[in-house]
């Protein structure tokens, strides 16, 4: 009987595929090819999360629906242990995050213009960035946190994560740039100043955007990394350090959700800003 179902759906689903089929070129089969694929792959997940839990069989690994239970609760009456609500522990990552991605840029951008400009520049800075490069961000968080206190530690933690990609895309944007297009905006009396706004910057933009996508991500990993270190303060970080000594796992699932969230919707923003650009570009 099961199999006389299962061929009957597969006919059924021939016939849908013979009346529709998939054409590429059309962006409402994509969106509706990557939706499929996209539940597919949740479903997946949560099966394979919910036969690990109970295969374990450890309170440290709650099942789905107790993490979503705990997820409910925690948005409707707050965390009961330090009393903050959940959108005030996302409001202060998000605030955190956000300064020190604008620091990152503010330092990151201007200076890798300028050493990928500047030949003894590079020269004279590579061998510093090249000590500090291999240093994981969270290992200034107790430096840090201890010398510019709960408020500027994080946000410097972030500051350090994106630095790095974001310098070194730059630099390397600077490095791909025509260089006849440089000569060309100085024989018309371009200015070194004109040179880098109308010039370098907006043919190494697409290079800049894919290390803001690449450091978003990782400021996401420091910003939670260096909220654990915090002792108060909040943020999501904090959060889940908290609900992880008391051993309130389901909470502790709900926080590592938050910034799996937090992390796909600015990796995705960037990405999609980053394909717009390099699209406009002409580089796709």
């Amino acid at each position: 009987m099961e199999e006389g179902i299962l061929s009957r759906a597969n006919a059924r689903l021939d016939a849908w595929g013979a009346m529709m089929p998939y054409d590429k070129d059309n962006r409402y089969h994509r969106w509706v090819r990557t939706l499929a694929i996209t539940v597919a792959s949740l479903i997946i997940f949560l099966l394979v999360w919910w036969n690990l839990a109970l295969l374990v069989g450890s309170a440290a690994i709650p099942l789905p629906m107790q993490v979503w239970d705990a997820m409910i609760d925690l948005f409707t009456y707050g965390d009961p242990v330090s009393g903050m609500s959940m959108w005030a522990n996302i409001s202060i990552s998000l605030q955190r995050f956000v300064a020190g991605f604008l620091l990152a840029m503010a330092v990151a951008i201007p200076m890798g213009l300028l050493m990928g400009y500047s030949k003894t520049l590079n020269e004279f800075m590579t061998p510093t960035l090249e000590i500090l490069r291999p240093i994981a961000p969270i290992a200034w968080a107790p430096v840090l946190l201890f010398a510019t206190g709960y408020t500027w530690g994080p946000v410097l933690v972030v500051f350090i994560g994106i630095f790095f990609p974001l310098l070194s895309n730059t630099v390397f944007g600077v490095n791909k740039i025509d260089r006849s297009l440089v000569d060309a905006a100085r024989t018309l009396g371009a200015s070194n100043l004109q040179i880098f706004y109308k010039v370098m910057f907006p043919c190494a933009l697409p290079y800049i955007m894919n290390g803001v996508r690449i450091g978003s991500g990782i400021g996401w990993m420091c910003i939670v990394a260096s909220e654990l270190y915090a002792s108060y303060g909040g943020g999501i970080g904090f959060f889940v350090g908290i609900q992880a000594s008391i051993g309130y796992w389901p909470n502790v699932f709900v926080g590592i959700a938050i910034i799996a969230v937090l992390g796909i919707l600015t990796t995705g923003l960037f990405d999609y800003i980053h394909k717009v650009i390099t699209r406009r570009m002409g580089m796709e």
